[in-house]
């Protein structure tokens, strides 16, 4: 019986950081959205349903990059309210970017 205990809890314990990593990656969240606006400065987009995304302090989104109507994927992680962007990439399938060689930025 001691030893399935022992077993138990080092299986339990084997696992710990796994769970701590899931814990982590669970704050991070992804939608799908169409973009109405971007900002001046590049520093936060407007999707079409009203949401604001972030650009993380000290980064800006390459002028053009991003238009009016162009569907993105972002990940973004909630802070004081605000969500933070941590990944960004324009949806599979939509058009490339006009000028070559560039791609959205990717946080």
């Amino acid at each position: 019986m001691k030893k399935l205990f022992l077993a138990g809890l080092v299986a339990v314990l084997g696992f710990a950081p796994a769970f701590a990593l899931a814990q982590a990656q669970a704050e991070e969240k992804m939608l799908v959205g169409q973009v109405q606006s971007v900002d001046e400065t590049g520093t936060q987009i407007t999707l079409t349903d009203g949401t604001k995304l972030l650009t993380p302090p000290g980064s800006t989104l390459r002028p053009g990059v991003l238009e009016e109507g162009m569907v993105v994927v972002a990940v973004y992680r909630e802070e004081n309210g605000d969500k933070i962007l941590t990944k960004l990439s324009l949806r599979q399938g939509e058009p490339a970017p006009s000028t070559p060689g560039e791609s959205p930025k990717r946080f």
